[in-house]
């Protein structure tokens, strides 16, 4: 009877598992038909998924991904701020009102960032949702802030831009909440059939191969430049496109990061691209195990200098835990770093308006935090 049961519970498991996967919303759309022929069509997509620029080995021995595993769950060392974060009220009417030739800037932690320049607004791999997974119950949850950021805080934005379809940079409730709000939408190949499934209609999207580019209004250029990742929603993994975006306007630019391991398309993207007056790089969820897809804080500091960068801004850090550092390592290591090299650090607090070259913050709050 128990051996009965036992196998009743694997195959009900199994059961779930596999109509979860398949039905269920947040796991986003599937590539077939005109989706998957344009995918097809790139060259950057062989073998039947896309490759990243140089050779990058994810694999990990079953003792290290399950010695990994078993640290998450346990728990790092001040992993997470164990007081609650003192962040700024965001006002969108205030932030909306703000008019400057400048690039204003607002970060609402890890890397959700709204930018506004050239009179457009554009909203970077917006997270608004409580945990960074496909679970609303389960998963890396986010850490504790005294003002509560949502769709409902953001202004109308002109563009919405995605870097890939992690769950930590492409989030169902909050695209769903905020589709109405936004003009259009600019993504990496592929990505685009989550969106249509999740009802923003298909006219709003935009997507883009590396070194692709595409006109917003007629005052900003988005490129779609290519980073060393990967991705993935459910069980199947580079059958979208990643990468980072160039924003350009006649006289400014921004590079925003998404994720990346370190690499020599940094250089060849400042060449072709830059230079930046700001980055906005990835500072955080790294380990020894895992660099080829996630840079170490010291190595955010030479991806900014190969950009051409004047400031940098650390991202991908300061809400969630995704990795085994403690949460204010990245920003220390990667400011000790930029300090020697001469490299201007922008470290705004969590919904502050910041101005790139006139009023950005580079004051270290983390610091009053536990």
């Amino acid at each position: 009877m128990i051996g009965l049961a036992l196998v009743s519970l694997i195959i009900l498991i199994g059961l779930f598992v596999f109509f979860f996967f398949k039905y269920a919303p947040q796991i986003g759309g599937k590539l077939e038909g005109d989706a998957l022929k344009k995918v097809e069509q790139s060259p950057n997509f062989k073998e039947g998924v896309f490759q990243n620029l140089v050779e990058t080995n994810m694999d990990m021995p079953i003792s290290v991904m399950a010695s990994s595993a078993w640290k998450m769950l346990k728990g790092t060392e001040n992993g997470e701020p164990s007081t609650i974060i003192e962040t700024l009220p965001f006002s969108a009417d205030s932030f909306e009102r703000e008019i400057t030739n400048e690039i204003l800037i607002s970060w609402f932690g890890h890397s959700t960032a709204l930018i506004k320049m050239a009179g457009k607004t554009i909203l970077a791999d917006p997270v608004f949702s409580e945990r960074a997974s496909m679970f609303s119950f389960l998963g890396p949850k986010n850490f504790e802030y005294n003002q509560q950021y949502g769709p409902q805080n953001m202004p109308h934005v002109d563009a919405i831009i995605i870097s890939h379809d992690h769950y930590d940079h492409l989030d169902y409730e909050t695209i769903t909440a905020m589709k109405s709000q936004v003009s259009q939408f600019f993504v990496p190949l592929g990505v685009g059939v989550h969106l249509v499934r999740w009802g923003v209609d298909s006219s709003k999207i935009i997507e883009l191969d590396w070194w692709q580019s595409a006109m917003l209004g007629d005052s900003i250029t988005l490129t779609l430049a290519p980073t060393r990742h990967f991705s993935g929603r459910g069980f199947d993994r580079f059958t979208t496109l990643w990468g980072a975006w160039s924003i350009a306007s006649s006289t400014k630019k921004v590079f925003f990061g998404g994720d990346s391991g370190y690499f020599p398309g940094f250089k060849e993207i400042g060449e072709r691209l830059g230079p930046f007056d700001i980055t906005l790089l990835e500072c955080g969820q790294y380990n020894e195990n895992w660099k080829n897809i996630h840079m170490m804080p010291e190595e955010t500091v030479q991806a900014h200098i190969d950009l051409k960068g004047n400031v940098l801004m650390p991202i991908h850090w300061g809400k969630f835990m995704l990795s085994l550092h403690p949460w204010k390592e990245p920003v220390e290591r990667m400011e000790k770093v930029a300090q020697a090299k001469g490299v201007n650090v922008a470290t705004p607090r969590i919904g502050e308006f910041m101005l790139v070259h006139s009023r950005y913050s580079d004051t270290h709050w983390w610091e009053k935090f536990e």
